[in-house]
């Protein structure tokens, strides 16, 4: 029963994957679409990874997608100056790692609820955001060639033709993975979500840990902002709408597949690609978005509740 538990998320990942190769079985499960389906969730992946270093402490950080929509601001604006693409990208990466930094002091210093805290700094982002862009997007002439080219790159990987946003992240993907799961630091981490007090009595620096954390996230949510900006050619202060929901949702999916109920980002891969293939096969049956959502939270409540039952059983 364990196993079965641990294992239903991916189970019904490929469930859902042989029902669109079943109706759509000449476009779905083709080449083409699969790496399409790669670079269109490649935003969405870099801020879920970074969401569960943070999820892996037990806090939350709502702000990740303003935090991208300002980062993204941030770069367009620089752009817009005529100052080099590097200064452009140093500077949204700069504001989201001092939004993360912000998070982390008002979460860990100012020990504000981090639900509470981030979802003040979300509107404070969106704010920043929308002030920087005088409401406006910013595209055309403003945006650098080289820069919007990026997101229309593609490397050839084992005979494919790999875009550069899914190989960047699968970059964030390792280095998430080799910081929580290989590092004294991600032990501590998950110490931390475990029971913060025992942490603190064993002589974990639970401020600095937490700082650096949302710090983390912050940089991550930049990143998936400069993405975004690429894949475009534009930056608008809304940009990042929605990133926040789906982050969180890929990163409890996935921990229904952790014995423990921890985030896991291995699990949180499996759950943005239950996202990003729900999201692709629907579409391409023409199925009304709002359905979309419905059943992307009905999936969520059921995973949810068979870890919860699978809980209950061991007890």
């Amino acid at each position: 029963m364990t196993h079965l538990r641990r294992y239903g998320t991916l189970i019904g990942f490929v469930g859902i994957l042989l029902f669109f190769w079943w109706e759509l079985p000449d476009t779905f499960l083709t080449q083409g679409n699969l790496l399409n389906i790669s670079r269109q969730v490649s935003m969405l992946a870099v801020v879920a990874f970074v969401m569960t270093v943070v999820m892996a402490m037990g806090d939350f950080d709502l702000s990740v997608g303003s935090m991208a929509s300002l980062a993204g601001v941030v770069a367009g604006v620089s752009f817009a100056a005529g100052y080099p693409i590097w200064v452009g990208v140093g500077a949204a990466l700069l504001a989201g790692l001092a939004g993360g930094l912000f998070n982390g002091f008002l979460v860990s210093v100012l020990r504000i609820l981090p639900f509470v805290a981030t979802l003040g700094t979300l509107t404070v982002f969106s704010g920043l955001a929308f002030l920087a862009s005088d409401g406006r997007t910013i595209s055309g002439a403003n945006i650098p060639d080289a820069f919007s080219q990026f997101a229309r790159l593609r490397v050839e990987m084992l005979g494919l033709p790999m875009p550069s946003l899914t190989l960047l992240a699968i970059a964030v993907l390792v280095m998430v993975w080799v910081v929580l799961e290989q590092t004294p630091y991600g032990r501590r981490l998950y110490a931390i979500g475990g029971n913060m007090e025992a942490a603190r009595l064993a002589g974990t620096r639970i401020v600095k840990l937490r700082l650096t954390a949302f710090a983390f996230t912050g940089v991550g949510a930049a990143i998936a902002g400069l993405m975004y900006a690429s894949r475009v050619a534009s930056a608008n202060p809304t940009q990042g709408d929605g990133l926040m929901l789906d982050a969180i949702a890929a990163v409890f999916l996935g921990m229904t597949m952790s014995d423990e109920g921890e985030p896991r980002v291995l699990g949180t891969l499996v759950g943005v690609l239950i996202l990003a293939v729900l999201d692709n096969g629907l579409s391409q049956m023409s199925v009304d978005s709002y359905v979309r959502e419905i059943l992307i939270g009905g999936i969520i409540l059921m995973a949810v509740a068979s870890g919860s039952l699978g809980g209950l059983r061991r007890r």
